[in-house]
């Protein structure tokens, strides 16, 4: 059974700053604050999915900076979170917060109510464009905090995006780089989204700031997801979980942008393997015909392009992270 989070959001509560691309009532589509009846309620809810699973399920607190909140409601949810963990409902806790509201005091209590994950908002780890985005902290903050939450024994998060005003691919490549030597156990990758009501939305407006094309990216998270990868650091996310559609003003928002990068990376890996123009077929595991296909048959108009015309079979005898090519004779 895979993990699993039952979601609180806590909107925007907590946060000392205003970061440029930040407006998390149109991130979470909530700006009601919960309470702890909202808690139980959430809990007792996901308790009756067939996907449920205690021993996989944490409650996670997300939206905000969760360690910057009134310190009373903060207990006032921990506390209601951490009955469910005393009667073996729910595995534990998952938080998000800012990497200067951390310190051992903060730890000493989250560990106290069941906290088992703590993900920090990184966003870059070059401080020019930290503070370009108004985010208040510097890259040395998400070093210290790193550090002191793994001496606690949390399970580490970071969270980087990429596109940010100012930040450049290699930018985004270094901060990728200066996460992994922080050996975080996950990791999560927002492209750049400009919403409305915020900093970023002014910047493009006047021609200040200019996104990233879909394409682009794809192919640059495409890029630190395998760096990440290859450091054996669990990515559980690529790309925003949802925005409400009138408040999207630019950049490469897509549904399915994981599903997106992912074929991308099959298109390369089969682009090595070929060694001359002709007629293929490739058999792949079920599981992944249709990242090898891509979203309209992207995949394939590719290798049409460029003069390989290839058929693709699912076989379940193939490992999914492999694949097989026969030319047609």
């Amino acid at each position: 059974m895979s993990h699993s989070n039952i979601s609180i959001f806590v909107p925007h509560l907590g946060c000392p700053h205003q970061c440029s691309f930040c407006n998390q009532k149109h991130i979470t589509g909530q700006s009601k604050l919960p309470n702890a009846q909202d808690v139980e309620d959430a809990v007792n809810i996901a308790i009756t999915s067939k996907k449920y699973d205690k021993d996989s399920c944490e409650i996670a607190f997300f939206g905000g900076s969760f360690t910057a909140i009134d310190r009373d409601y903060m207990l006032l949810l921990l506390k209601t979170a951490y009955q469910f963990i005393k009667n073996g409902q729910v595995s534990g806790i998952r938080i998000s917060t800012r990497p200067d509201c951390i310190d051992n005091v903060i730890l000493t209590i989250l560990k106290q109510f069941g906290v088992t994950a703590i993900e920090l908002g990184a966003q870059s780890m070059n401080d020019f464009v930290l503070e370009a985005n108004n985010r208040g902290h510097r890259a040395e903050d998400v070093v210290k905090a790193s550090k002191l939450i793994k001496e606690f024994g949390f399970s580490l998060g970071l969270q980087m995006m990429t596109g940010l005003f100012k930040s450049s691919e290699a930018d985004d490549l270094y901060t990728a780089d200066k996460i992994i030597e922080l050996q975080p156990d996950t990791v999560r990758i927002y492209p750049t989204i400009t919403i409305k009501n915020t900093y970023l939305e002014k910047l493009y407006t006047e021609g200040s700031y200019a996104p990233q094309t879909l394409e682009s990216a794809v192919a640059l998270a495409t890029k630190i997801e395998d760096k990440f990868i290859n450091n054996n650091i669990n990515v559980i996310r690529v790309g925003l979980h949802s925005i409400e559609a009138e408040s999207y003003v630019a950049g490469p928002w897509h549904p399915a942008f994981r599903e997106l990068c992912d074929s991308l990376r099959c298109r390369e890996q089969l682009a090595k393997a070929l060694s001359k123009k002709a007629e293929y077929i490739v058999r792949v595991n079920d599981t992944e015909l249709s990242k090898f296909i891509g979203q309209k048959r992207s995949n394939i108009k590719h290798f049409e392009d460029l003069g390989f015309k290839i058929k693709f079979i699912p076989d379940n005898t193939v490992n999914k992270s492999d694949f097989i090519i026969e030319e047609v004779k």
